[in-house]
């Protein structure tokens, strides 16, 4: 379904149809020739055919057959069908295609129309489709509505009601022409091209989407704008409508909450407002003087080079504008459009760029490399910090070991060698730290893989959805590694229930996951949202983790068990019986205090990239600069490792021995500073509003951060369990 693009009900039908006739065939087959049927069977395996009284030795030999050739079993009577079962059977086989294909056949589940593909070579005059695709607040970003939600046309006017429309129309920007022709308008430039109006586009059907368009709440529809390539339109009419009350209140309420609406020419977005308002005060909104207009006239324009389109846009005029304030009175819209088509030298494959520079000002990319420096910068120093003040500390700690003797050492012997012999203590709950453990490797390798694929442009950055669904994909077929490393782990702190371990990192992350979705599209639905995935999407989901992550993901735990090493390799024994842990401790040296500063010095290297990530998941900007985001995801790493080996070294020295749990905690602690960087954002950076994205935006971002959370928590911990190997296998112990 996913690689192939096949339609899920038509292939369900064909698949049930197969199946039904198949059972069909084999019933009467059976019937006619009952001899036939079985000698048939028995040459595929003679356990088919076994009958009920068979003795001990004949079940023996059908579990483990011998080489030479059997005699030829005879003819259970068993094994002939009955009739009149088989003809209480007959009704559900036929009933089941039929019901299959009656379902596909369903208004909401027909066949679709085939996108325009990109890049088409146009011919003059050539047909070129305008695709709409949702309506919202410009401010609610995920707050998406169909476009047909709003009284828009459906049905393009014909030549004579447009004829009508233009003879009683007073528009100054018409010009009239003598040596226009009488078949082209009776003498407007508005019919220049000679191209009459055919009326055969209607709008409202549903056209179809690839998978990254759905997870991005795209619902493309197709619309009865009547473009035809390199012919320009002054102007035309698409409808002319009466907007009753509700109509005007739906249009007027929409208008009041910023409504913007997209639309595609090809693969080229395009935005515009459904309307204005004036003289409406911000507090109170609407007063006595205040107008609310409605624009009913769309100008596209239109870039082509060398017979492609690379370059697309729609304004709306404010001297076509409608006044629609009072909605109890029935207003007459004439809804129009305009079409202007011209040469860019911009080239079809660079089509994008265009986009992401009017997002993105020169100003910008020098803030990008600001905070690059920042954070390059902060990895310098923390490096600098571990190889000359940590370092020199751990050697004169070697020195000072190396020359006590045993009895002295008793005396004299503190800090982090005094705990070699609990050290090597394995945690509590180690199912669950191993689990993420391997679901934060996992992810990270994902994540690798998703910012290479950006770079590269194996991924296309510019396609709606395309990040989405490939993490979706990567995510699945990265299972394998993260149940690898968490049921290594896990043998090698002397586990056995290793089954457990697998479902634990099976369901680690894919549960939360759910949890939220459930919850969200639960809510985009009670809203009538197109940010709700479709059954059919929710169905490829299920069924992609169902036959590809879960097979990989116990894989993964067999490889393990099988393969890898179970040896912890501890450079020092464990004692029996745990040390006690000292619990007069300065306030500065306090696993609280250690948290802030672990997650607070890694958020400060990404702070000024994260504001343009965030502007770009939750608004109308594109982010491009995949480079910069990779180079920053390193540093991250690198620079929550180094802190989270630098903690580690404090907490040691006071002889604090349960440091599995505090590596992974400290190093994580940054995705929750920026989950709540997060609420920052949405109350003082956005403009969002309501339950619907307020639901969208803090419950994946929950998701988001606990990613981070698992990300570097295994990061810290892997730099950590080195660091304490490194450490511990230097110095004499007994």
């Amino acid at each position: 379904v996913c690689i192939f693009k096949v339609s899920t009900i038509p292939l369900l039908a064909c698949f049930t149809s197969t199946i039904s006739y198949l059972l069909l065939a084999y019933y009467y087959f059976s019937q006619l020739c009952p001899t036939t049927t079985v000698w048939l069977l028995s040459l595929a395996g003679p356990c088919l055919v076994q009958a009920p009284n068979a003795n001990t030795q004949d079940r023996d030999l059908c579990r483990s057959p011998p080489l030479q050739t059997r005699e030829p079993r005879p003819t259970p009577t068993s094994f002939t069908p009955s009739p009149q079962a088989a003809m209480r059977l007959l009704p559900l086989l036929l009933l089941a295609p039929t019901v299959t294909n009656v379902v596909s056949g369903l208004p909401f589940l027909k066949k679709k129309h085939r996108r325009q593909k990109a890049g088409t070579k146009y011919e003059l005059h050539d047909a070129v489709h305008v695709v709409v695709n949702k309506v919202g607040p410009f401010n609610n970003p995920t707050e998406t509505y169909r476009y047909y939600s709003l009284p828009f046309c459906k049905s393009h006017a014909d030549q004579s009601e447009h004829e009508a429309a233009v003879g009683n129309l007073e528009a100054p920007s018409m010009e009239y022409t003598d040596d226009a022709n009488a078949e082209d308008g009776g003498g407007f430039s508005f019919l220049a091209s000679g191209r009459r109006i055919v009326g055969d586009r209607v709008g409202a059907e549903k056209t179809k989407h690839r998978f990254g368009e759905h997870i991005a709440g795209d619902r493309r529809e197709t619309s009865p704008y009547e473009l035809s390539f390199q012919d320009d339109i002054e102007w035309r009419l698409l409808c002319k409508t009466t907007l009753e009350t509700k109509e005007l209140n739906k249009l007027k309420e929409a208008i009041h909450n910023n409504y913007f609406f997209e639309m595609f020419i090809e693969d080229l977005p395009m935005w515009g407002y459904v309307g204005d308002f004036e003289d409406e005060d911000a507090i109170l909104g609407e007063m006595e003087g205040s107008h609310t207009y409605l624009f009913p006239h769309l100008h596209f324009k239109i870039g082509t080079n060398n017979g492609q389109i690379v370059s697309a846009a729609v304004t709306t005029e404010r001297d076509r504008r409608v006044d629609i304030t009072n909605v109890h009175k029935p207003t007459t819209v004439q809804f129009s459009y305009s079409v202007e088509w011209f040469e860019d030298d911009l080239p079809w494959k660079m089509r994008m760029t265009r986009y992401a520079d009017s997002r993105f000002l020169p100003s910008s990319f020098e803030i990008h490399w600001l905070s690059i420096i920042n954070s390059f910068v902060l990895v310098l120093l923390l490096t600098a910090f571990l190889t000359i003040i940590l370092m020199r500390v751990l050697k004169n700690d070697f020195s000072r070991y190396m020359e006590l003797d045993d009895e002295s050492l008793e005396e004299e012997e503190s800090g982090w060698k005094l705990i070699h012999g609990d050290v090597f203590r394995f945690p509590e709950f180690p199912v669950l730290f191993c689990a993420s453990v391997g679901t934060g490797a996992q992810l990270t390798f994902a994540t690798l893989s998703l910012l290479v694929l950006a770079l590269t442009n194996l991924i296309s950055t510019t396609r709606r959805g395309s990040i989405l669904a490939g993490m979706v994909v990567l995510y699945c077929l990265t299972c394998s590694i993260g149940s690898f490393v968490s049921t290594r782990l896990y043998f090698q702190m002397g586990g056995k229930a290793w089954v457990r371990c697998v479902l634990f990192t099976a369901g680690l992350f894919p549960l939360p996951v759910t949890f939220v979705f459930m919850w969200v599209n639960t809510v985009a639905l009670a809203h009538g949202s197109t940010s709700a995935l479709p059954f059919t999407t929710i169905l490829t989901i299920t069924f992609i983790y169902a036959l590809v992550a879960f097979p990989l993901t116990v894989l993964g735990g067999i490889l393990a068990k099988n393969y890898a090493s179970h040896d912890f390799n501890a450079p020092t024994r464990t004692t029996k019986v745990a040390r006690e842990i000292p619990t007069e401790v300065p306030w500065y040296r306090t696993r609280f205090v250690q948290m802030l500063i672990s997650g607070f010095l890694p958020f400060s290297a990404i702070y000024i990239e994260l504001h343009y990530i965030f502007a770009a998941m939750w608004g109308h900007q594109m982010y491009t600069l995949f480079g910069i985001l990779l180079f920053a995801f390193i540093l991250l790493l690198i620079v929550t490792s180094f802190i989270s080996v630098a903690l580690l070294y404090f907490q040691l020295a006071r002889e604090d021995h349960r440091w599995w749990w505090s590596a992974f905690i400290n190093a994580g602690m940054t995705g929750l500073f920026i989950y709540a960087y997060s609420f920052f954002y949405y109350f003082h950076r956005s403009g969002m509003s309501g339950l619907l994205q307020s639901s969208f935006y803090f419950g994946y971002m929950a998701i988001i951060s606990f990613a981070f959370f698992l990300m570097l928590g295994s990061a810290g911990f892997h730099f950590s369990l080195l660091f304490v190997k490194h450490i511990y296998s230097r110095v004499k112990c007994d």
